[in-house]
This record gives C-alpha cells, structure tokens and sequence, in this order.
C-alpha cells in the first residue's frame, strides 16, 4: 500500500511510517510542498494508486461523492500534539492496514478507528 499525507499532518508522521517501511509521500515531498493544492493531490492518489490521509474533511466530500480519493484515512483527532497522534498511528496502523482490505473510508480518532461502509 502507498500513502499520501496531506500537508495539515507533520511530516514526522510521514519519517515515522517511512521508518516501518512504508511507501510514503508527504506534500512536504512535492514540488509545491504545503501549498500543493486539493486537486493535485487527488490526481497524484489517483495516478499513483496512493491512500490519502489527511485531516481536511474535504476529502471526504470528494471521496463520498466522486469515490476521489478511491481510499482515505482521515484522521478526527482535533489539534494533538504530534508525539500523541504519532503513538496513536503507531498503536491503529497495522489494523488499518487490514481495515482497508475491507473498507475504503478508514477514521482514526482519539479512541479507536473506524472502517467506514460506502
């Protein structure tokens, strides 16, 4: 599975996937960094077959209504510290992982996460 992190989650979330060796692009990884728009980074999910994980309930607008992103993690955790969602992706990745063998909209909150029906 490849991942694209949105640029509203810190690029240490994308050191620390990259580390358990994942394929992982952050927006901090393109050429337009932080401002690399909506649209591009649905067309490079898109070309590149990525799972978009962001915090920007746009995507899931996109997703519900266009199936654009095809997968999304999005992440409701509200403004944490990046050391807290970092433990909490290190805790829910691996189920994630599974869920999006079944699922294609994955919600990862303070408590749990979630696989989300179409």
């Amino acid at each position: 599975m490849k991942f694209l992190i949105d640029a509203n989650l810190p690029f240490r979330l994308a050191k620390s996937l990259k580390i358990r060796g994942f394929d992982i692009l952050h927006t901090d990884d393109l050429p337009d960094k932080e401002r690399t728009t909506d649209k591009e980074i649905r067309k490079i999910s898109v070309e590149q077959d990525r799972i978009v994980i962001t915090k920007d309930s746009d995507f899931l607008d996109s997703h519900v209504i266009q199936g654009v992103p095809s997968k999304l993690l999005l992440v409701t955790t509200g403004n944490i510290v990046n050391k807290e969602l970092i433990d909490l992706f290190d805790k829910y990745f691996e189920t994630t992982i599974q869920l999006f063998d079944i699922y294609d909209l994955i919600e990862l909150n303070n408590e749990q996460i979630i696989g989300h029906e179409r």
